[in-house]
């Protein structure tokens, strides 16, 4: 008898109850991974290397990684048969998708005498678990993170086991997967900038917290200061487990561990939502009166808006696969509000765009920023970009790295160069309209015209 491993969003040897279950009784393991065919293209490139080095550690530890592209429903009930498995162990997963996937799967085991197992390895709780003093969800996060404060996160960590007793079986090859980009190669920043798999997510870790954590309460919202962790696709892919994030950072570093509790918020309005990614939580927000506009939506994709933080963000998240969060929000409030273009959209760009894409993550932010979230920020509370680059790229170190043809511009017109007189331009070799931008829409009319969009949805 075997058993079988499937691996998901938890891709890692340490702290993983799947794989620990699977091994404490010495009896051979498979372990398998399929892919995701939902994944964006950044994601894929991650996934990818992470795949890599997933499977140089088992192999280093006498195993073997199994990979397989097709419907799970298929794949491991035959696999199952072939191996002689008697039971499967994987990490619980909340999306829509594989919730159906693993009821259909514990139905189709249960007819072969297999048993599924499913453990909490990708979150701190299971949605279900943190409900307030009335058994229900939350729909706010301040309480809900003071219930999970109260709660407690479980401790313990289970170290990678010492061997794996592997079996072996058909795979397929990582390189058929095409996951790469292949002409033109659009990977170049992110392999710069990222390490992916258990090895580079412990070393990001580190790094942060021997160092960045201690300011990280303000210097989180600078973005050219690398103040923040960077860890969200290590945590994403379950190359570290959140639980062991929380424990590792201490309890001295509470408005860290706030953004492994925001995104179980996430999950757990998922859970209760699950369209989260495409339908407003708040419904009325389904009548909203959008504007949509191709090339405006094309302009704030590429980085060419005009605004200069905005742009900054969009090239960064083009170039690294990743965005600063507080510019995350500077571009996706411009993008709903100034330039009045469907939330959906620009959830769909990062979905594409970002390594640690996710579904409970990315729509819960997105829809946050929108105003139409369970717990959202107001849709009349508009950031006005201009002032949010003054006040957190004060010396423009983050524009300048990422908008380099504004580099020669004085720190007081970088964040409006319009604003700039002639000499000034001149002087900087920037000229509006062919070497950068005006601004899709002046930022004093973006402003009132989203404000009368959402009092049509108020009724007036």
């Amino acid at each position: 008898m075997a058993s079988l491993v499937w691996f998901r969003n938890d891709l890692r040897l340490n702290d993983n109850p799947a794989l620990s279950a699977a091994c404490e009784g010495g009896e051979p393991v498979a372990l398998l991974y399929i892919l995701d065919e939902r994944a964006g293209a950044a994601s894929r490139w991650w996934l990818h290397h992470s795949l890599t080095a997933l499977a140089r550690d088992i192999a280093a530890k006498g195993g073997v990684l199994l990979l397989r592209r097709g419907d799970p429903l298929v794949i491991i009930p035959e696999l199952a048969a072939a191996l002689d498995v008697n039971a499967v162990h994987t990490a619980r997963a909340y999306e829509p998708y594989w919730r159906e996937t693993d009821r259909a799967l514990d139905a189709v085991l249960k007819k072969q005498d297999v048993a599924l197992h499913r453990h909490l390895s990708t979150s701190l709780f299971p949605p279900a678990r943190i409900t307030t003093q009335a058994g229900k969800l939350y729909g706010v996060f301040t309480p809900f993170a003071k219930a999970c404060l109260a709660a407690g996160v479980p401790g313990g960590s289970a170290p990678a086991p010492a061997r794996i007793n592997g079996v072996q079986a058909p795979s397929e090859a990582l390189e058929d997967w095409d996951m790469l980009p292949a002409r033109p190669d659009w990977a170049g920043g992110m392999r710069a900038e990222w390490t992916p798999g258990e090895a580079g997510a412990h070393g990001r870790l580190e790094v942060f917290l021997a160092g960045p954590v201690q300011k990280y309460t303000t210097a989180r919202d600078i973005p050219g200061v690398g103040g923040t962790s960077k860890l969200s696709p290590h945590v994403h892919f379950g190359e570290i487990s959140p639980r062991y994030v929380w424990h590792r950072a201490g309890a001295g570093a509470e408005t860290f561990r706030k953004e492994l509790l925001w995104r179980e918020f996430s999950l757990n309005l998922l859970w209760q939502h699950q369209q989260l990614r495409t339908t407003p939580i708040r419904p009325e927000f389904t009548a909203f009166p959008w504007a949509p506009d191709a090339a405006a939506l094309r302009a704030w994709q590429r980085g060419l808006t005009g605004v200069p933080i905005v742009d900054a963000g969009m090239r960064e998240l083009w170039a690294t696969g990743w965005m600063h969060n507080r510019v995350r929000m500077i571009a996706a409030s411009y993008l709903v509000k100034h330039l009045l273009q469907p939330w959906q959209a620009g959830e769909a760009w990062f979905w594409d765009t970002l390594c640690e894409a996710d579904e409970a993550a990315n729509g819960a932010s997105w829809q946050w920023v929108a105003g139409c979230g369970a717990d959202a920020a107001p849709y009349f509370r508009v950031f006005n970009p201009v002032l949010q680059g003054q006040k957190f790229d004060a010396d423009g170190a983050y524009v300048r790295k990422f908008v380099p043809e504004l580099a020669r511009l004085p720190d007081a017109v970088l964040h409006q160069p319009w604003a700039a007189d002639a000499a000034t331009l001149e002087s900087a070799r920037v000229r509006l309209g062919t070497d950068y931008p005006y601004p899709l829409v002046e930022l004093t009319a973006g402003r009132p015209r989203a404000l009368a969009a959402y009092t049509k949805v108020r009724g007036g």
